[in-house]
């Protein structure tokens, strides 16, 4: 059973951040030229992974929590954050648009 307690931690984590960073470059860096190429990407992935890495040591201090998240986890963050980043440049380039709904 904890095994897939852990997996579902790791898949939601993957979840949000994959949609925050989608989001964030869609939203906010629409008109940030160097925010849509695939360089930007792979940079924020590898600044997301290295700045989430001591963060889950830390927390691996934490009895429950640290049994939660390790390695592997940042590792998943930093690739989620990644593809997030290049999803939004593509949006953004495709001219996807949300509306308020008005």
């Amino acid at each position: 059973m904890w095994p897939i307690i852990v997996l579902g931690t790791s898949l939601v984590i993957s979840w949000l951040s994959y949609g925050t960073a989608r989001r964030f470059v869609r939203e906010r860096l629409r008109y940030v030229e160097a925010a849509l190429t695939p360089a930007a990407a792979i940079t924020a992935g590898i600044v997301a992974a290295v700045v989430a890495t001591p963060i889950i040591a830390v927390l691996g201090f934490i009895p429950i929590v640290g049994s939660l998240v390790g390695g592997g986890t940042a590792l998943l963050f930093g690739l989620s954050v990644g593809f997030g980043v290049r999803s939004g440049a593509q949006d953004v380039k495709r001219g996807y648009v949300i509306s308020s709904g008005n």
